[in-house]
């Protein structure tokens, strides 16, 4: 326990180095190169979803510039210069929120004040997180700085929505795209954490937990803390289930059995089920299209054709089935009626499934007639 208090999970195991940061390898390893090779640019934009470690690189990256001898990737985490980083006391390592300093006299005085020489370290470091959030006459405010930055100015901005960053904003950054964290990388960090924390998590859990995550680190750590809340010491898989209304694995592998053989009643049954235990059906669409798309994609590695649902189903059956459960999630989400809608979605993507492209019938019914010699030439007499 800090000395302030108590220090959420999030906080407390946030990356602190270039070797904390989990699944960003291409964005590390480039920055790590860039400063081994004295490449440093003047402006990076850091782009990805929620909790992936966007700006948490972006403060690795500042201690790395102005650690005391630096800049260098592999720093002394107790370095007095990269401990005041971490700790926002830094004078020149300044974090602006972009979504409350948006307006243009804010990114004014920005500019005016990045013309004086640092403080403390060897650049001054301006890290704008949600950059989108700017004004478009604060863009064009900051647009004549990042053109031509004095020698000892960086940035590096953060974004979530980069198609509302202006063009001549991105024209002047390196631009890296963090990627959702694969679920697999996320447990294994969950189950680091539990092992410090002394919570025993079963692995049934932490892949529950890593899948809610949807890719993102933080979003994965903030679940297990509220896990730790309600359960205390151990946490089941029926615990998260019950906490956040997720279906278990099996059930969505029995949903999606049923939808590739096509039984009504089962379907039917298993949504009923769900329902009554209060499930989430947004997310069992969500988690049953994820199975789908995995079971398309083996069939196209295949060569055409997968079993992975039980019943062996073609390419083009798992892409139609896709189709109809992506179809069906508006109104799944918006719709007054969620259990209706749903079981109408399911069955219409089992009915779409089911039917046949014109295009690839006549095709198949055109090579079983090569196969057999074809029609009879015209002129040509029918023999006895």
């Amino acid at each position: 326990m800090s000395a302030t208090g108590y220090q959420v999970i999030a906080r407390k195991w946030r990356p602190q180095t270039f070797g904390d940061v989990v699944g960003q390898d291409h964005v590390v390893r480039t920055l790590r190169n860039a400063i081994a090779r004295g490449r440093i640019a003047h402006a990076y934009l850091l782009v990805g979803p929620r909790g992936t470690g966007k700006t948490s690189i972006a403060r690795i990256f500042a201690k790395a510039l102005n650690c005391t001898g630096g800049p260098k990737a592999d720093f002394d985490e107790n370095d007095p210069a990269v401990r005041a980083i971490a700790e926002g006391s830094h004078l020149d390592v300044i974090e602006i929120d972009g979504a409350s300093n948006n307006s243009v006299d804010q990114v004014r005085d920005l500019r005016e004040n990045s013309v004086y020489a640092p403080a403390q370290g060897r650049y001054k470091i301006y890290i704008i997180d949600e950059v989108h959030m700017l004004s478009s006459q604060a863009f064009n405010a900051l647009l004549k700085t990042l053109e031509e930055p004095p020698p000892h100015v960086k940035f590096v901005f953060a974004t979530t929505e980069v198609q509302k960053v202006l063009p001549t904003i991105l024209s002047r950054c390196q631009r890296f795209d963090l990627k959702p964290i694969p679920a697999a990388l996320i447990s294994e960090r969950l189950k680091a954490i539990a092992e410090s924390e002394k919570v025993s998590v079963d692995s049934a859990a932490r892949a529950c937990i890593a899948r809610l995550a949807d890719g993102g680190m933080r979003d994965a750590q903030s679940i297990l803390e509220q896990m730790i809340a309600f359960c205390g010491g151990e946490i089941a898989e029926a615990d998260v289930l019950d906490v956040y209304g997720l279906v278990a694995e099996a059930k969505i592998a029995e949903l999606a059995a049923a939808l590739a053989a096509g039984d009504h009643r089962r379907i039917v049954a298993i949504v009923d089920e769900c329902d009554s235990a209060g499930r989430d059906l947004v997310r069992l669409l969500t988690d049953l299209q994820a199975l789908v798309r995995q079971a398309l994609l083996e069939s196209i590695a295949a060569g055409g054709r997968s079993g992975r649902l039980g019943t062996p189903m073609t390419t083009e059956q798992l892409t139609r089935l896709l189709d109809g459960l992506r179809e069906g999630e508006g109104s799944v989400k918006l719709g007054l009626a969620e259990k209706i809608n749903f079981e109408v979605t399911l069955l219409k993507a089992v009915e779409a499934s089911r039917a046949r492209a014109i295009d690839s019938l006549i095709k198949e019914l055109a090579s079983l007639a090569g196969e057999a010699g074809g029609p009879p030439e015209a002129g040509e007499k029918k023999k006895d």
